[in-house]
């Protein structure tokens, strides 16, 4: 079993900045590829970052390339979502995932799911 716990969302003007955490405790994290999803008001759950377990590979949604950037921490078992250049469309929860199968891309792929943190972006 993992838990993951996410934080640092909050409310941004369009343009900002903000980094999200996702601590994870239970089996071993370094062994578990890591995404992030977002989910906006009345839409579905969307990919829009993942790393593989070593770190040594990226995958992202083309909405958020050259905007965000996902990284991982394996001694500190947190995972990172660094938002640049924030859009208000980038206005959702914000939720960490760990599954085994790569790329950790699609919700039938995740085997963990934490709990969220909201994301909101003003014009």
């Amino acid at each position: 079993q993992v838990q993951l716990v996410e934080s640092g969302g909050g409310l941004v003007q369009a343009g900002g900045s903000l980094r999200l955490s996702c601590a994870a405790s239970g089996r071993t994290f370094s062994g578990y590829h890591m995404a992030w999803f977002r989910q906006a008001p009345g839409k579905e759950r969307e990919f829009v970052a993942a790393i593989m377990d070593s770190g040594g590979s990226t995958y992202y949604a083309d909405s958020v390339k050259g905007r965000l950037t996902i990284s991982r921490d394996n001694a500190r078992n947190t995972v990172y979502l660094q938002m640049n250049s924030l859009k208000p469309e980038d206005t959702a929860v914000y939720v960490c995932a760990a599954g085994s199968t790569w790329p950790l891309t699609r919700k039938q792929f995740v085997n963990y799911w934490g709990q969220g943190t909201q994301v909101t972006v003003s014009s």
